[in-house]
């Protein structure tokens, strides 16, 4: 359940981003989708994020930059070491140069270089670039 519905928040951003939306309203909400949203902002991606009445309904708007390309959820469950981040990195992503995995790890919602930087593993949340 909860992997379809970040699923479907990140096809709302990449739908509006194609279009050219400068905001995505994002519905129903998740503390996962608000974490990856924080990962995709540190990293650039996304301007802003507010999140309101998180307890109730809720709704996060998104600002939009224009740099997404492609973001994706990983619906089957994927499970990684610390060591073999790198190797997954390689795998999925298309270029060295730009993109990044996101993790659930014990720390948090980290992206790939923020886990192999702590040496910590864990399911594969998606990516972007």
């Amino acid at each position: 359940m909860g992997k379809r519905i970040l699923n479907e928040a990140l096809s709302k951003i990449v739908n509006a981003e194609r279009r050219g939306k400068a905001t995505a309203q994002l519905q129903p909400v998740s503390n996962m989708i608000a974490s990856f949203l924080q990962v995709m902002k540190n990293r650039g991606y996304v301007k802003d994020i507010q999140v309101s009445d998180m307890q109730r309904v809720g709704k996060i708007t998104v600002e939009l930059q224009g740099r997404i390309k492609d973001c994706r959820t990983v619906m089957y469950r994927q499970d990684l070491k610390a060591k073999e981040i790198a190797e997954y990195k390689t795998r999925t992503l298309p270029t060295r140069q730009w993109g990044y995995i996101v993790i659930s790890t014990p720390n948090g919602v980290l992206d790939h270089e923020e886990a192999m930087r702590q040496n910590v593993g864990g399911q594969v949340l998606g990516y972007f670039h």
